[in-house]
């Protein structure tokens, strides 16, 4: 396994208002970020929270291209971004206790916090197709060039790590200093990750690895 120390680039925040940043997806131009009662849009370049849906967003928060995902208490909500509209809701997998949540293939990846595992979900109707188990607390949740990302919190300690999909083996850590919490992450499609700082109120830019072909 290959253990390095993340790379922070940029720290976003503290926002106006937000006391938690929880889960954290990209949409190609903006960051949003779920602040427990919003959504918000921050513009990477400038830093700038550009506009916030007024929606409950205690957790994860996903992108599939068009819709975002976010997960509300027991459930995960499908929002129009253009509207704030709640188009639709399945029943989250880990009734309340869910976290992270990723947009990959078709379905819907959510972590399960305190019980360390990740769910591959049917986003119409909330049905478990796989279940990966982790050693660590999962927080956020990605995919980012077929390789699957999760954040870890416990305690003073945070990391971010690639799994094997099929397995869960750990084939890659990224270390936090301590002190710095992952709630939510999200790959750019490029060479940085965004991650929720939870209860700092802060989203970090942490350096992606890049592999070697």
């Amino acid at each position: 396994m290959e253990k390095s120390a993340a790379e922070i680039l940029r720290e976003y925040g503290p926002f106006p208002g937000v006391d938690q940043v929880h889960g954290v997806t990209f949409d190609g131009q903006h960051v949003w970020f779920a602040s427990g009662d919003k959504l918000n849009a921050l513009d990477p370049a400038s830093g700038q929270t550009i506009r916030s849906i007024g929606v409950a967003a205690h957790a994860g928060t996903a992108f599939d291209g068009q819709h975002l995902f976010q997960l509300a208490e027991s459930r995960i909500q499908k929002i129009d971004p253009k509207t704030g509209h709640v188009l639709a809701t399945i029943p989250a997998p880990g009734g309340g206790g869910d976290s992270g949540l990723a947009w990959a293939e078709g379905t819907l990846w959510v972590g399960q916090y305190r019980e360390r595992k990740i769910h591959q979900i049917d986003p119409e109707t909330g049905t478990i197709l796989r279940t990966i188990d982790s050693n660590r607390f999962v927080t956020g949740v990605t995919w980012s060039d077929q390789e699957l990302w999760h954040g870890t919190w416990e305690g003073d300690e945070s990391d971010l790590r690639r799994v094997d999909p099929r397995t869960g083996e750990v084939l890659e850590t990224l270390d936090l200093p301590p002190g710095m919490g992952v709630s939510g992450l999200e790959a750019d499609g490029g060479d940085q990750f965004f991650c929720g700082g939870g209860n700092s109120g802060t989203v970090r830019a942490v350096r992606r690895p890049r592999r070697v072909a």
